[in-house]
């Protein structure tokens, strides 16, 4: 299951639930491209539509004081209520009260009251003084009913989930998502950013052309909130476990965080409200909510149409007022409304080229990607920017990210193998370590040096482990991790980023460390940092590490001894015993893993070491230690020379090996932006509260769809009912006064229904029901007895002709070549006999009642009166099947022995045929259908 976690207002869900993203959205899509199911967790492959029968969700929540609205009813309810309607609030995620964005939401969508977090300084959604929540909680509710969405179609449970979020994305933005998903009860396998999915989806459907040669595809990606250009690699790589494999690697990627079709259809909405103000001086639309609304609605069906005519009629019925509005807008105006925001089409093909360190000489191709850019003007604008013959649109523009995103899901799952195809993203931002050191100055005065350290660089791939090391610490100190140089980013975008500090790092027991081990050489304090498949940046663990020379094997050991010790020491480590109470780590080398590295930059990383060498260092897997590894190699030194003991002896010769130690360092983490992790003291103390509400608004809106069935189902057994008694069959088999008895109950219920139903509990309800339901009862059996009895009597009527007529059949047989016995037959002609008497007795009493009394006639005891003749007849026509026919005697016997055996074998009855050929008997095998089933056809 794949949740598209975006600015926007679709949900793409795949060829589960299709449908889509205009931009975005979050969503579901489940699938996998072999055709495969997704296990226990996972959608069925099958594309179909949701419950509006439509194939896109609008990303949209209404909360009302006693229900919750999803989807198209959230849509429809910010017409009518537009301040409990929330759209759009993912630009919201990890924003605090100052950003620009959330001013820019605020005047987008004015009647909604934003409040002020005291506590996390982020937005909150004021709806009265008793209901208040977060964007984290509002996409937590969203990621839960697409769950419950997929649930209903797949009819099992799913709890994993991969979630597609934009590349732009920071720490605080992706860990929000990761907030909501846990909020909503979600595994989350995986944050695949946008452009990744989208490529993902599109190499898979082209596995078949990708080759050891390098092709370069740019994907533009404009949907409702934003703007994604990326620029993605496809080749083939060889790999140790799979062979060659096709890989795709994000080269460059370029942003615009506020271009879209929602600020489009925002301009065009302004647009329409002048128009109407110029047609009605005296009124001003722009002061009524729920009138602006519906110009807003107006706007994005008139953008629609505009991709694909010339000019078209904008008109709404009572849009303020009662007034009616209409005009007439043509494309050219529209193109005019949005002429700066077609210059900044251009701009994220830019800045991908340039953090691709490209020019589009190099790029094979431009895909569209993405609702927004089905706008003519905008294909227009991009077509010229990029210089190509044409723009790609081989894709679904609406999609592709959720198919990619299912197809990573089914990757990572293990219910099921697919086609490898390797994926290396990209982190947009770069990350650094700062830490501040005093030294002294020539003149011996002391002063503070501040050193950066790069750990992750623009346009770094991950997964990947990075360790800093710090070399002149030898008590508790402090270092900041935050973003590096982000001087591509212009000065909104920068705004728009938010606090560039990410966390302080205080470490407590480095001194306590050097104290325990004076004797031993440190190797510097070493911290272990990660970067997810999500792209989510944490700080594993710091230890100290220390080393020392340990002289304790003699030279005098036999080679088998030599050997053994040798073993340990390459897969040990060193053989010392820690202490107790000392705090140490197994002997370790982990000084990185890189799990995708790119050229670029360990040439970066080693410029940085070149500058700050001596103050801190960082380690590369691949790249030459800066120090012998003790647990790669055993180090031994020369053979000492050789001294006299006190006895005038030669002392025995020592071998020296290396012994590593690592010391667990205490961390204590302050965040200096909204870090949502699952240790922090803000997750601990508002994730179980968010659960509970949540928790608490799922169970009332199952209750809410429960009592919803209930009264649905009271009130249409109450109208069929009132229908039906005035049917030709329901007035045959009832009186007048049961009619009316029914009739005024049910009367009785309508006007209870219209009274005081709307506020009945289902329990109610459902006591009502069963009411009615017990005193229709026998009307509806009698109805439905007559409406069997034609057929039953027909099947069994033509069941007993075909009985007789083959006992007539089979008592013609020749004695010499009959196979049934007289028992046999005799108990066929009695089921016959017993079926025909019962049948007429019971036609006859039958006859004499009344349609309106209680038939003795019953579908269910003719079935069994067929099922009964039927087994008697088979069992015959079994024994005819599996008997063999009798040999006849030969004319010309010679001898007399042979004439006695043919005698004898003419002679032989069928019960004395060998048990081995001898047909099934009743007892053994039960032939014909069960009691209580129809028959059907005999012969």
């Amino acid at each position: 299951w794949a949740a598209r976690a975006a600015s926007g207002p679709g949900v793409a869900r795949g060829r589960g639930r299709r449908g889509g993203r205009e931009r975005g959205g979050t969503g579901t899509g489940s699938r996998d491209r072999d055709g495969r199911e997704r296990g226990h967790s996972r959608v069925s492959p099958v594309s179909f539509l949701y419950r509006e029968s439509r194939r896109k969700t609008p990303v949209a929540v209404a909360l009302k004081e006693n229900e919750r609205l999803f989807g198209d009813s959230a849509v429809g309810m910010s017409i009518k209520t537009p301040k409990v309607a929330f759209r759009y609030f993912q630009d919201l995620l990890g924003k605090q009260i100052d950003n620009p964005q959330v001013a820019l939401y605020q005047s987008r969508f004015p009647e909604h009251e934003l409040m002020k977090d005291e506590k996390r300084q982020t937005v909150i959604f004021k709806l009265s003084q008793a209901l208040q929540y977060s964007p984290e909680e509002m996409l937590g509710m969203v990621l839960n009913y697409s769950r419950g969405l997929a649930e209903e179609f797949a009819e099992q449970p799913i709890k994993d989930a991969v979630i597609t979020v934009p590349a732009y994305f920071n720490q605080a933005e992706r860990r929000a998502v990761l907030h909501a998903a846990r909020m909503a009860d979600l595994k989350v396998l995986q944050l695949i950013n946008d452009n990744t999915a989208v490529a993902l989806n599109y190499g898979v459907f082209r596995r078949k052309d990708i080759n050891a040669t390098a092709q370069n595809i740019m994907f533009y990606d404009m949907g409702a909130g934003s703007t994604v250009c990326t620029i993605v690699t496809y080749q083939t790589v060889k790999t140790k476990d799979s062979g060659t494999q096709p890989q795709l690697q994000i080269q460059g990627i370029g942003y615009d965080r506020t271009l879209g079709g929602l600020e489009m259809e925002l301009r065009l909405r302004d647009y329409l409200a002048k128009l109407f103000n110029d047609q009605h001086p005296s009124k001003d639309v722009r002061k009524n909510p729920r009138a602006m609304a519906k110009l807003l609605k107006e706007a994005n069906r008139l953008k629609t149409v505009l991709s694909a005519n010339a000019d078209h009629m904008a008109q709404i019925e009572g849009l303020l007022d009662d007034i009616d509005f209409k005009a007439k807008v043509s494309r050219q105006e529209f193109e005019d409304l949005c002429s700066d925001l077609f210059q900044r089409v251009p701009g994220p093909v830019q800045q991908a080229l340039s953090s691709a360190e490209m020019n589009m000489d190099g790029i094979d191709q431009v895909i569209l990607v993405g609702g927004a850019t089905r706008v003519p003007k905008v294909q227009e604008v991009l077509l010229k920017a990029v210089g190509k013959e044409e723009l790609g649109k081989n894709i679904n523009a609406d999609e592709a990210a959720a198919m990619g995103a299912v197809y990573q899901a089914a990757a990572l799952s293990k219910a099921f193998k697919v086609k490898p195809f390797m994926v290396r993203d990209a982190a947009m931002f770069p990350i650094q370590v700062e830490f501040t050191r005093e030294v002294e100055e020539d003149d011996k005065s002391k002063s503070l040096k501040h050193n950066k350290r790069i750990l992750f660089q623009r346009m770094a791939p991950y997964p990947q482990r990075k360790v800093i090391t710090f070399n002149r610490y030898t008590d508790d100190f402090e270092f900041y991790v935050s973003y590096g140089d982000l001087s591509f980013l212009n000065q909104d975008d920068l705004r728009i980023f938010g606090s560039l500090n990410l966390t302080t790092v205080r470490l407590k027991g480095v001194g306590e460390s050097f104290k325990k081990h004076s004797d031993y050489e440190s190797k510097g304090i070493k911290a272990h940092f990660n970067m997810d498949e999500s792209g989510v940046l944490s700080l594993d663990r710091v230890e100290s590490v220390f080393e020392t020379l340990v002289e304790d094997k003699l030279e005098e050991e036999s080679t088998l001894t030599k050997l053994g010790n040798t073993i340990s020491s390459l897969f040990g480590g060193g053989g010392h015993t820690p202490e107790a109470g000392e705090n140490l780590t197994d002997s370790v080398q982990e000084e990185e893993e890189s799990l995708a590295e790119a050229a670029k930059e360990e040439q970066g990383v080693k410029q940085g070491q070149k500058s700050s060498a001596e103050d801190a260092g960082e380690e590369q897997g691949q790249e030459k230690q800066q120090s012998p590894p003790p647990d790669q190699a055993e180090a031994v030194p020369p053979k000492e020379e050789s001294q006299k003991n006190e006895e005038g002896e030669k002392s025995e010769a020592q071998v020296s090996e290396w012994e590593l130690l690592t010391w667990c360092i205490c961390v204590q983490v302050q965040m200096c932006v909204i870090w949502y992790s699952a240790k922090s003291i803000c997750c601990l103390q508002f994730l179980p509260c968010s659960l509970a509400r949540l928790q608490d608004l799922t169970v009332r809106d199952l209750e809410k769809q429960e009592r919803e069935k209930s009264a649905n189902s009271l009130e249409s057994f109450i109208f069929e009912t009132q229908d039906k008694l005035y049917q030709e069959e329901y007035l045959f088999v009832s009186t007048e006064q049961e009619r009316e008895e029914i009739s005024k109950k049910l009367s009785e219920a309508s006007n209870w229904m219209e009274e005081e139903g709307y506020a009945a509990a289902t329990k109610e309800l459902k006591d009502k029901l069963a009411e009615l339901k017990k005193l229709c009862r026998n009307l509806f059996f009698r109805v439905e007895e007559r409406r069997k009895w034609p057929e039953r009597l027909a099947a069994l009527e033509s069941l007993l002709n075909h009985s007789n007529i083959f006992l007539k059949g089979a008592r013609m047989i020749p004695e010499s070549d009959q196979i049934f016995t007289e028992v046999e037959l005799g108990t066929l002609e009695k089921a016959i006999n017993e079926t025909m008497v019962w049948k007429n007795e019971t036609l006859a009493e039958q006859n004499k009642l009344s349609p309106a009394e209680k038939p003795v006639l019953l579908s269910k005891d003719i079935e069994l009166k067929i099922a009964g003749l039927d087994r008697e007849v088979q069992y015959l026509l079994n024994k005819a099947k599996f008997a063999k026919p009798k040999p006849k005697k030969e004319k010309n016997d010679t001898k007399s022995d042979s004439g006695k055996n043919a005698t004898a074998t003419s002679e032989k009855k069928p019960e004395d045929i060998s048990p081995a050929k001898e047909p099934p008997t009743a007892e053994k095998v039960q032939i014909g259908d069960e009691p209580g089933s129809d028959s059907g056809e005999y012969v």
